[in-house]
């Protein structure tokens, strides 16, 4: 299966642009997790969950949702339970302040969640036609009604998961943009909460911002790195518990032109 990423031509030119995380960051919960909701009895059994390495979470996945065609969940049951998921708090604001800001933002989603989730969360929510372009894995329905699953792509990351390295993403759409543009962008953000979300964060410069959710594990992992070689971190850091808190830093950033 191909990797998944929205295909269309080059955006138009923006100042700044700014990457998102899915689970935990745009909605509140693990779209992964929430899918079990559709499951029967909105669990799994003991020997798949036990079937888990770490580090090879798309291959459970793709086994979780094996399983769950086989017990009959429909297309229509998994797209419910998806489409309920919350948005993190301040989320909305956040993308309203973009929405607002349309002629200033470029606005990217790199996710290992799948296309397929992410896709039925951002229409139901109305919030599609902000993003330029999404980095995930792919996923799509088949002709008997299983959702199949594939990786991202390969790398030779040894902090990332074996399906997607997030900073092999952001480096290779930041160098092929600023091709296409002829210069970088002004500047650089990314929001995101989880460890996959550490690894980009240091590609960014010194006049980028990287925006951890307080207290989970992208924030634990930049203290520590700050604790122990602050020369690797360039980018600024501003922890957030709501989108309120990125749009506050954002317009300030704008104001200062």
């Amino acid at each position: 299966m191909a990797a998944a990423q929205t295909s269309s031509s080059p955006p138009p030119d923006r100042r700044f642009l700014i990457f998102f995380d899915f689970d935990e960051t745009i909605v509140d919960e693990s779209s992964d997790d929430v899918v079990v909701q559709a499951a029967p009895g909105q669990k799994l059994p003991g020997w798949l969950k036990d079937t888990y390495r770490p580090g090879h979470y798309n291959e459970y996945m793709q086994r979780v949702l094996a399983y769950m065609a086989e017990q009959g969940v429909s297309e229509g049951a998994i797209r419910s339970v998806i489409e309920k998921i919350p948005a993190s708090p301040g989320v909305m604001a956040l993308f309203q302040y973009l929405r607002s800001r349309a002629q200033d933002f470029e606005i990217v989603l790199v996710s290992d969640a799948n296309m397929y989730f992410i896709e039925a969360w951002l229409r139901k929510a109305g919030a599609r036609q902000l993003f330029a372009k999404i980095f995930t894995n792919p996923a799509a329905f088949d002709g008997k009604g299983q959702l199949r699953l594939g990786p991202f792509h390969s790398h030779g990351c040894p902090r990332c998961p074996e399906n997607m390295c997030k900073q092999a993403v952001v480096r290779e759409y930041l160098a092929r943009r600023a091709a296409e543009r002829g210069r970088p962008f002004q500047r650089v953000f990314y929001v995101g909460d989880g460890a996959n979300d550490f690894c980009p964060s240091l590609v960014l410069g010194a006049r980028d911002t990287a925006f951890p959710r307080r207290e989970y594990p992208m924030h634990r992992l930049i203290g520590e790195l700050r604790a122990t070689r602050p020369e690797d971190l360039r980018a600024a850091v501003v922890p957030w518990e709501s989108g309120e808190d990125v749009v506050a830093r954002l317009q300030r950033l704008e104001e200062e032109r």
